[in-house]
């Protein structure tokens, strides 16, 4: 069963539309250093610009001063024609040249956002273009089940004092800011706000309330969790929804891990953190977990389970089930570390 790992990962970045730099294929970076970024563009404006300066279009990419895709100033010469009697084309606002038409006009688009793109891996950029950028390297990584929120890089830090704990909002301030906060069996919404509030980088914790998320990223949040690049908390849950404790199996390499660099990635839902590739301590192997019976929880099973033939549930259906400890759980509702 899958936990923790130092091995070799890929982690996608998917670029939004406009980009204008991006890393140069087997380039080496860093987690943390942009490797994309561009402008978000609001509806061009047309300008006149063969006509304006007596030209066949076909001419009109020779008197050119600025390049298409450059950016522009308000009344900024874009293009000229003659000495003593000129003409010219001006920017008509700020903005971006983003087309040249095939009639000879020109086409500015004021710039209205910008937006970067940060890698989540120290390592090896292995696809680069204009709809992503893949980064591969080596780390300790682990996968959770649903991450939110756009991708975060800090220092790993430690905001509760068992797994079993719930994360107190009061416990986080400022002093926190731009770090990974470990948190314990549940993150209330009332944390998210408060943490994102406070500048901290991202949560890591055992489950997340599902009306916490509904209040947080609103109804349209997903049970598969989502990337977003908005002004949204970064959570990552590993083991599900409600309350779940993470084993100590879990926990504790994250415990050893306080203080190393790390990365939430969150299209695939996984924590990377750069720690010394020998440390015995954090590979382990996690324990199977089960839904509990009031279907509000994840729990860490730590007993060995037997079949134990069917059992009759509520619903009068007859289900085949397993008896792990003093718990009975129907065999569908117990799945392995990797698999839940």
């Amino acid at each position: 069963m899958n936990g923790w790992r130092f091995q070799t990962w890929t982690a996608e970045h998917p670029l939004p539309i406009g980009a204008v730099e991006r890393a140069a294929l087997g380039a080496r970076v860093l987690a943390g250093e942009v490797i994309g970024s561009g402008a978000v563009l609001a509806s061009a404006t047309r300008v006149a610009g063969a006509r304006r300066l007596g030209l066949e279009p076909a001419d009109l990419p020779r008197v050119l001063r600025v390049a298409v895709g450059s950016e522009v100033k308000a009344r900024m010469v874009i293009a000229r024609t003659g000495r003593r009697f000129a003409r010219a084309v001006t920017a008509p606002h700020a903005g971006r040249l983003v087309q040249m038409t095939a009639d000879g006009d020109l086409l500015v688009a004021p710039i209205v956002g910008r937006w970067t793109v940060r890698s989540t891996l120290d390592g090896t950029v292995t696809r680069s273009d204009d709809s992503a950028v893949t980064v591969e390297g080596a780390a300790w990584g682990l996968e959770g089940v649903a991450a939110y929120g756009p991708d975060a890089i800090g220092e790993l830090v430690l905001g509760v004092d068992s797994p079993r704990a719930e994360l107190s909002p009061f416990r986080l301030d400022v002093r926190l800011s731009g770090r990974i906060l470990i948190a314990g069996a549940k993150i209330s919404a009332e944390a998210l706000t408060r943490a994102h509030a406070c500048g901290l980088a991202g949560i890591v914790g055992g489950a997340i309330p599902a009306a916490g998320l509904r209040v947080v990223y609103g109804d349209g949040a997903l049970a598969s969790g989502g990337a977003t690049r908005e002004d949204r908390p970064t959570v990552l849950s590993l083991l599900g929804f409600g309350s779940a404790a993470p084993a100590r199996e879990i926990f504790e390499p994250l415990v050893s891990l306080a203080g190393s660099r790390a990365t939430i990635h969150t299209a695939s839902a996984r924590l990377f953190a750069f720690g010394p590739a020998d440390a015995a301590d954090i590979a382990r192997d996690a324990p199977p977990t089960a839904l509990a019976a009031d279907y509000a929880s994840v729990r860490t099973l730590t007993t060995s389970c037997e079949p134990v033939g069917e059992i009759g549930l509520a619903s009068e259906h007859r289900v085949d089930a397993l008896r792990c400890g003093d718990d009975l759980f129907p065999v569908a509702n117990v799945r392995g570390y990797h698999a839940r």
